[in-house]
């Protein structure tokens, strides 16, 4: 049993640091390709690309050819691409590795839940296992944090990637060590499976571009977005038209559309963009008043933990009936933690986000476990052909949904912190004697070094500017965060309702039927 639990560790850390590594280390990063942070963004949509979509159709894959079968291949080719990385320190070469990085790692996140779900009998599948396999997948962006900074130092950028080749190894030796129970094999896949997969695969590749990229080249400067965008609705405007008329759907779009999985898929959805206040707001925050992630060792810490522990919890408590009331109490905690981040200030360092981080860690891994169960419990009643398209509602929420709110989350504060800076600019007059005395101290801060009057006017005028800036980012966050909090809180409104309508005949007085008198009747003789 342990070894299983290695065996599904060791693959969820290493297909999540994929995608960790170099979003946490894109400054680092962008020197050895001799490339912009934007240029070197590109790393993280090529990954994205293929990764977001592949899962659904190697569902039908291992179905048909076996899982024993399935997981020997597909570790094969991460193994040669985290190999192949080791010579290339190009960055259109580093971009088309990374392409096929993603697509050979998709099939990795299935071999970390069939590992997990393994050593639990089947009633236990459903709650404990699953628990236990997202704890596993939450573990690759601090553990990333963690260890990068030592890895760069060690190897430069070549010690990322010897890392992901040494986790890849592993998990091989593990794969065909270790066997999985593998249910009977069936002929599932057909020709139209294929088309229908590539129109898949080309919608939600292109909105993962768009969504990883848009704020950086910002959204209505670049034409090729608007194409892009194009391009995903066109291909999913078609593959609805053929799945529609088709017996045998990859994709169910009348089940995916109805009531309850909408309703699902909303809550999972805004679930991943709360979740953004962690992964790209607070970690970006503290990027952007200077800390690296040698300073934020702590608050890494403190997220793996909480996260550990909130999986611990979460199996504890998970049963039929409660998933509501554990989505409150995700909920809560999430409002709690986004509501402490937004009184930061420029002087915030990473220990006063312990406590934060830690709440939103503990609140994010109590809230996906039900919501999965309730979602997948459902396509299970309606039969086996509906797990296909659970999987692709699953995956749109979290993988396109996590960049979505990645995306809403930046130009969030991109727009915030323009409105501050102009705010601060018009305030901020050169005959105010406050702002005279502190552009004056700025400039004699360059005295020793500088010894031409303009240029240290120049270069303290720039810094005065710099922290104006910065304080106008460390608004523009808080407002963000506070945003998050809104979002939370208008969500717990919503769940409250829900439930309430859902037991409204419990909660309301049931009327006390009126006593019937007997009726006299009158007959005539």
């Amino acid at each position: 049993m342990l070894a299983y639990v290695l065996a599904s560790l060791t693959a969820a850390v290493m297909q999540g640091l994929g995608t960790s590594l170099i979003s946490l280390n894109l400054q680092q990063l962008a020197g050895p390709l001799q490339a912009t942070q934007t240029e070197a963004s590109w790393l993280m949509a090529a990954y994205l690309f293929p990764n977001v979509s592949l899962g659904l159709i190697l569902f039908k894959v291992r179905t048909q050819y076996g899982i024993r079968n399935f997981c020997e291949i597909a570790i094969i080719p991460y193994v040669l691409v985290c190999l192949a990385h080791l010579w290339v320190d190009d960055l259109g070469l580093d971009i088309l590795l990374r392409f096929f990085a993603g697509a050979a790692a998709a099939p990795i996140s299935s071999v970390a839940f069939l590992y997990m779900l393994e050593i639990f009998p089947p009633e236990k599948k459903l709650n404990v296992g699953l628990c236990m396999a997202l704890v596993g997948l939450a573990l690759a962006t601090p553990i990333a944090g963690l260890i990068s900074p030592s890895l760069l130092d060690a190897n430069d950028l070549s010690g990322l990637y010897l890392l992901e080749l040494g986790l890849a190894l592993i998990t091989f030796g593990f794969i065909y060590v270790l066997p999985l129970s593998s249910p009977p094999r069936a002929k599932v896949i057909s020709s139209m499976d294929i088309l229908d997969y590539a129109l898949l695969a080309v919608s939600m590749g292109c909105l993962a571009i768009v969504f990883t990229m848009g704020r950086l080249y910002w959204w209505f400067e670049a034409d090729w977005l608007a194409w892009l965008l194009i391009v995903a609705i066109v291909t999913a405007t078609l593959l609805a038209m053929i799945e529609l008329n088709r017996k045998n759907n990859l994709v169910d779009f009348r089940w995916i559309t109805s009531r309850e999985i909408v309703h699902f898929a909303g809550v999972l959805l805004v679930f991943r963009i709360l979740l953004t206040e962690q992964s790209t707001g607070a970690i970006n925050f503290l990027r952007q008043i200077g800390m690296l992630n040698e300073q934020m060792t702590g608050l890494y810490w403190c997220i793996l933990i909480a996260s550990v522990a909130s999986g611990f919890a979460c199996a504890a408590v998970m049963k039929p009936g409660r998933e509501a009331a554990i989505h409150l109490v995700a909920l809560i905690l999430l409002a709690i933690g986004s509501l402490m981040d937004s009184y930061s200030t420029a002087l915030t360092r990473p220990e006063q986000m312990y406590v934060s981080q830690s709440i939103i860690a503990f609140g994010s891994g109590l809230f996906l476990p039900p919501a999965m169960a309730v979602g997948f419990s459902a396509a299970i009643k309606k039969g086996m052909s509906y797990i296909l398209s659970f999987f692709a509602v699953f995956l749109f929420t979290q993988k396109v949904g996590a960049f979505i709110g990645s995306a809403l989350f930046g130009t969030f504060v991109t727009i915030r912190e323009q409105y501050h800076s102009a705010i601060m600019a018009s305030r901020l007059l050169s005959t105010d004697p406050l702002v005279a005395a502190r552009l004056q101290q700025y400039v004699g801060a360059y005295a020793k070094s500088t010894p031409d009057g303009i240029q240290r006017t120049a270069q303290g005028a720039s810094l005065f500017a710099r922290q104006v800036q910065t304080q106008a980012y460390v608004l523009a966050y808080n407002d963000a965060f506070f945003a998050t909090f809104l979002i939370a809180v208008g969500a717990i409104a919503v769940l409250l309702l829900d439930v309430a309508w859902s037991n409204r005949h419990r909660l309301l007085p049931r009327p006390v039927p009126a006593l019937e008198m007997p009726s006299t009747i009158h007959s005539s003789n």
